[in-house]
């Protein structure tokens, strides 16, 4: 399906009887790029899990396209467009990467498996492997390649980069930015790396403590060093 916006707005939500985030509202046009940044412990993940249906939700709105999404179950969304992919990965480690990729498709036809190992080679390569036996990097290439087979609209990615080899990196994120120049997908980013976060998205915006401390062009937040240390704890970002 076509990349789609995503509205949230006023959104508070977390765990049990914590509130981890309060009052967020953004926008993020179809095909954007939006990186979510903010030191750890201040909401990013909480955010994707909130997108996805996954945390309990105290109070406001996530519209995907004209859909509103709010009440709805993970599945459900999934359903609407929304794809995932978890900080933990969530591969199955027991079956082999192309079982894995099978999941993925969601009744499309296993030609459709041409697409990943078009943009992660190195899956073709280990397609007969099991899951547990892929290095970090490979687990992420295949959440990633995963989701993509179901053709979402709203890819959402929780630190994709995190514990992986510099090399590993610069391959995941040349795939991320070849899936954003087509166009078909409203990609967010959570990131560790800020620099490759910067230099992927086009819309940024800072968590504070579960609120909302900057929206903008990464540009922007650039010329304000001042905010990038306090906000982010880094300096000489360019």
């Amino acid at each position: 399906m076509p990349a789609t916006p995503l509205d949230v707005e006023n959104l508070s939500a977390g765990y049990g009887p914590t509130r981890v985030l309060e009052n967020v509202s953004f926008k993020v046009p179809a095909g954007a790029r939006l990186a979510i940044l903010g030191r750890n412990g201040m909401g990013k993940t909480t955010l994707l899990a909130t997108l996805a249906g996954q945390t309990r939700r105290y109070g406001g709105t996530i519209r995907i396209g004209a859909t509103d999404v709010t009440a709805m179950a993970s599945a459900a969304r999934a359903h609407t467009g929304l794809g995932y992919v978890p900080q933990a990965r969530c591969i199955f480690p027991t079956l082999t990467v192309e079982e894995n990729l099978f999941v993925g498709l969601k009744g499309r036809p296993r030609s459709a498996l041409e697409e990943a190992y078009g943009m992660f080679p190195r899956l073709k390569e280990r397609r007969r492997n099991l899951g547990g036996q892929l290095s970090g990097g490979e687990q992420q290439m295949l959440s990633t390649a995963r989701s993509i087979l179901g053709q979402p609209a709203v890819l959402l990615l929780d630190e994709p980069l995190e514990g992986l080899a510099p090399v590993i990196c610069e391959e995941l994120m040349t795939a991320f930015a070849e899936l954003a120049r087509t166009g078909d997908m409203t990609i967010l980013l959570v990131e560790q790396r800020i620099q490759s976060a910067l230099d992927f998205a086009d819309h940024v915006i800072v968590l504070e403590r579960g609120r909302l401390a900057f929206t903008g062009a990464p540009k922007t937040l650039l010329e304000d060093q001042d905010a990038v240390e306090r906000l982010l704890g880094v300096g000489g970002l360019h």
